[in-house]
């Protein structure tokens, strides 16, 4: 029997419509599941518009006018899954854009779901088309096939929509839906050109630029560069479109690939690079390329070739793999150089004429023997044949990086290029980085370059994950280099101009002074702890975290995870700017960004910040004003705050919030975030579904008696008095998702599909101790569960587990030391930390010793030194005592927790003759990508618990297995029951 008769009845449920009676989540309910992303405002404040995304299926974007409340709504296909985990779905979304003028709003659109299966059916290209929409009218204009879009900047009169090229890869996307990102890879010696269709807004007209590779506005919108990249270069450079007047006129041509386009803020300067074919080079040898536009419409025109300048290093050549960029001030262009690679020497003719001759021959002499060579293939004589090279890899213990690490950072250490600018007044050429000194930071207001230094302390911290740098300020003017900091453990950049450097050591923050050569202790007179003694890591005397600088570069901004701090550069007297933070337990966590184009925060005016009560959980918004210290809650209740947005040219505001009984919404409202009008909408989807009624946040002390908390969810129809199953779910600490709604997904443990079929949630808080990491949870967790009991709502006699990966393990080894729990779920787990200690952190490359002595692993040296906790915390080692049944989900491509872990303590706990399962997902990696994987095994994992906590029929593949014979004929029988 591979599925039981309860299962089929189950199976045979999802047959019928739809039920309009609210119910229980189902598979299809979590896959139809819509969250909100890519929210903006328009820049006059009149319009609201964002993406309405389901876990699976078609997407929508609604553009809302503010005045009247009249919405707009279109279809734009299907989307990458996103959103899991708590809160909004993610914001890294390109559109839609609104035009500066607030006119009009453009976007991508998508193949709908169905129409995607079908061209991945017929391995054709899944190309993306880009709609126009006039707000004030709602007309639309299309645009098929296109990769990529832009409006003219500021200046808001076209609209820029690059079409797809001649050629598409089959089965997959034809072209990047973004412009090519300039310097990410060289460039391939296919002609990259396709149609750039240019159109006016005003009148509809349109403009068509052949062969176009790539394209770039100035920020104003009145410059537009592109490159032609044609058929046998003809006609190849880069050309220059002036927006009011019309003119077209080329800026450089060659038989040669140009690309990286890059204007300066101000857009009076351009810079690129124009790369040609080299006889003895494997890469292109490149050319770097400035263009000066003053007010005459020809450009100045900068060209620094390398092979005409002496002070270049031998062997080396202008990078394809960064973007070069002028100085703000135009006093220097930057570019990166590298060793380009070379090819291998050519044979001679008559070698090449003699071994052709051969080849023929050969070929000759194999067709004659060709049946022969079908029997005697096995043994075929190999002693005429080339031999083959090894396949090799060498480990050295002086290895910095290990050999799998190197594989992970390949293409980076390929595409690796060392900063150097070219001075054009003086003609100067300065190298700015070399073996010495690899990584350096440069933008262009920055008046020094900013370099570390890991060369001495990369191969320890690569061992135990103390991770040092000595920091240097390198001079732009000649590239003379000057010691900022030795063996900096908490570098944190550099200020916004580059004058100053923020480090932090033995408790306190400093800066070094780049130009005076000056180092400040900046906070040994603050009137405040910069120390985080709430890292429970095994760090000594670990800082609390930087926030970032002012706009103008002259004070830093700190936190002692309470208040916000303004502390000037080169010492002096601090101001906290919350003022009430520390003394009312109030945290000041995040300075939101309303302005994309400001660097740091400008202190001369206002800003907000989002805050949340420490204990008490409660979130909000609040104002700063520098001018007067101190914040003013803006909003501050049991919710929870986010995505604060500002129209770039009215006090309008809009705002994310949610609880833990309402899914997140946007408001809008003005400076004061005061009388807020709901301008998103998804309430749609609830009205059929049982939802959570809320949260309870519960307080416990744990065995070691430090104070915590817990959100406890409550189950769909709670009832006071009246008692049901829980799932505890651990990972650290996880009470502050007290007011957060919990979602519905299929990626992994998902609160919000437990809570609606009858399930209470508890995410208690885990404070560690050191040497302990397995015996911290059980002194937290199992006091979190007791004040859980004591609440009245959880039935201690239906309690289950889960966790993934660090989680994982604490579920894994609490099941070794408690009976507590009726069945526990333990995702990817580190079970053997023994061996975990020295196997490899396959996504990274790097060995898994750094995380285990100075990150998550919180031990204070390796096992040879720490030999009894080591296995006092492994829950391999304690297998034996394990009586609740578990099932483990470890896939063989997990790059995080080796898949050995899994199969160690499934195998283990199998000889003990242990209730134990494993489900292993073919080539997934420490979580699941494929959605089918995903949908299983959210409905395996919710069989499992309602099996051993609601008394639920067993299905059949818990019971007896499924052989691998049978698997296929498995898997379709459950096809419907996972939404397939």
């Amino acid at each position: 029997m591979l599925i039981s008769t309860a299962a089929f009845a189950f199976l045979a449920a999802f047959a019928v419509d739809t039920p309009t009676a609210p119910h229980p989540v189902e598979v299809r309910d979590i896959l139809a599941w819509k969250h909100t992303q890519a929210a903006s405002l328009s820049p006059n404040g009149q319009w609201f518009a964002y993406q309405l995304v389901p876990n699976e299926g078609d997407a929508e974007v609604i553009v809302r006018n503010l005045k009247d409340g009249k919405e707009q709504h279109f279809a734009i296909g299907e989307m990458a899954q996103g959103g899991g985990g708590f809160g909004f779905g993610p914001q890294a979304v390109r559109d839609p854009i609104f035009s500066a003028d607030s006119k009009w709003i453009a976007f991508s659109v998508n193949p709908t779901k169905k129409e995607g299966l079908a061209l991945k059916k017929q391995r054709k290209p899944a190309q993306r088309k880009t709609w126009l929409v006039e707000l004030a009218t709602g007309k639309k204009t299309e645009f098929e096939k296109t990769r990529a879009f832009s409006f003219n900047g500021e200046k808001a009169t076209w609209l820029a929509v690059h079409r797809y090229g001649a050629e598409a890869a089959p089965g997959g996307v034809a072209s990047p839906a973004v412009p090519p990102v300039a310097g990410a890879a060289v460039a391939p010696t296919r002609p990259q050109g396709a149609d750039l269709l240019l159109h006016e807004l005003a009148s509809g007209q349109e403009l068509n630029l052949g062969n176009v590779s790539e394209f770039a506005f100035n920020k104003a919108g009145e410059r537009l560069a592109f490159v032609i990249d044609a058929q046998d270069q003809a006609g190849n450079g880069i050309q220059y479109r002036d927006m009011n007047s019309g003119a077209v006129l080329p800026l450089d041509s060659a038989k040669a690939w140009f690309k990286s386009l890059a204007w300066t803020e101000k857009g009076d300067a351009l810079a690129a690079l124009r790369g040609v074919e080299d006889k003895a080079y494997e890469d292109k040898i490149y050319t770097a390329l400035g263009f000066k536009f003053g007010t005459e419409l020809a450009p100045e025109k900068i060209i620094y070739d390398p092979k005409d300048d002496k002070s270049f290093p031998a062997n080396m050549s202008i990078s394809g793999n960064r973007t070069p960029f002028w100085l703000d001030d135009l006093s220097a262009i930057t570019f990166g150089i590298q060793e380009p690679k070379k090819k291998k020497p050519e044979a001679k003719k008559e070698e090449v004429k003699q071994d052709e001759v051969k080849k023929e021959d050969a070929k000759k002499e194999d067709a004659k023997k060709e049946d022969v060579k079908k029997d005697v293939a096995a043994v075929a004589p190999k002693s005429e044949e080339e031999p083959d090279n090894p396949d090799l890899i060498l480990w050295h213990w002086q290895d910095r990086r290990l050999p799998p690490m190197q594989q992970v950072q390949e293409m980076a250490d390929k595409n690796f290029s060392y900063l150097a600018l070219y001075r054009p007044v003086e003609k100067k050429f300065v190298r700015l980085a070399d073996e010495k000194l690899r990584t350096l930071t440069l933008n262009p207001r920055m008046q020094w370059a900013v370099g570390t230094d890991n060369r001495d302390y990369e191969r320890m911290a690569n061992l135990d994950g103390r991770r040092y740098s000595d920091v240097y300020g390198v001079n732009l003017a000649d590239g003379e280099r000057k010691i900022a900091v030795r063996q900096a453990r908490w570098y944190n950049g550099n200020s916004p101009d580059g004058t100053h450097v923020l480090y932090y050591q033995d408790g306190n923050y400093f800066t070094y002074d780049l130009a005076a050569g000056v180092a400040a202790n900046i906070t040994a007179k603050v009137g405040t702890s910069f120390i985080d003694t709430e890292d429970d890591h095994n760090v000594v005397k670990p800082p609390t975290r930087a926030m970032g600088w002012s706009s103008d570069s002259k004070f830093a901004l700190l936190t002692d995870n309470y208040d916000i701090w303004q502390v000037p550069v080169g010492g002096g007297k601090a101001v906290n700017l919350t003022g009430n933070g520390k003394k009312e337990k109030t945290r000041y966590d995040q300075i939101f960004v309303l302005d994309p184009d400001e660097r740091g925060t400008n202190l001369t005016k206002p800003f907000y910040v989002r805050s949340h009560g420490e204990w008490t959980k409660k979130g909000g918004i609040a104002l700063v004003d520098p001018a007067k210290p101190g914040a003013k809650a803006l909003l501050m209740d049991d919710a929870s705050y986010g995505g604060l947005l500002k129209a770039k040219h009215e006090a309008v505001f809009a705002y994310a919030r949610q609880t833990a009984a309402e899914p997140g919404e946007y408001f809008s409202a003005g400076a004061d975030l005061a009388g807020a009008a709901k301008i998103s909408d998804s309430n749609a989807q609830r009205k059929n579904l049982l939802l959570t009624p809320g949260s309870k946040l519960i307080e416990y002390t744990s065995a070691k008696g430090d104070k915590l908390q817990g959100a406890l969810f409550l189950p769909a129809g709670y009832e006071a008095g009246k008692r049901y199953p829980t799932i505890v779910y651990i990972y650290e600490r996880l009470s502050q998702s007290l007011n957060v709604f919990p979602p519905f997904t299929t990626a992994g443990f998902a609160p919000g599909n437990y809570t609606s079929n009858g399930y209470a949630v508890l995410m208690p808080d885990i404070k560690y101790t050191v040497n302990d990491p397995g015996m911290s949870s059980v002194w937290c967790v199992l006091p979190a569960l007791k004040a859980a009991v004591a609440t009245g709502i959880v039935d201690e006699e239906r309690v289950g587990l889960q966790g993934h990966s660090w989680g994982g393990y604490q579920t894994a080894y609490l099941v070794t030391q408690t009976k507590a729990f009726r069945a526990a779920v333990a995702g990817a787990p580190l079970t053997d930390m023994v061996s975990m200690y020295s196997s490899i952190y396959w996504n990274s490359g790097s060995a898994n010793q750094p995380i285990f002595e100075s990150s998550q692993g919180r031990f204070s040296g390796g096992y040879l030194e720490q030999t009894d906790a080591y296995i006092r915390n492994s829950p391999v080692y304690h297998a034996n005592k394990v009586e609740t049944p578990l099932m483990i989900l470890h896939n063989d491509k997990d790059g995080a927790v080796d898949f050995t872990q899994g199969i160690e303590y499934f195998n283990t706990l199998r000889r003990q003759q242990k209730q134990v399962i494993m489900l292993e997902y073919k080539g997934e990696n420490h979580g699941l990508a494929k959605p089918a994987n995903r949908k299983d095994y959210t409905v395996r994992m919710k069989e499992f618990f309602d099996y051993h906590l609601k008394s639920a029929a067993m299905p059949g593949w818990m019971e007896e297995g499924v052989p691998l014979l049978k698997m296929k004929e498995h898997l379709e029988e459950r096809s419907k029951l996972v939404g397939r």
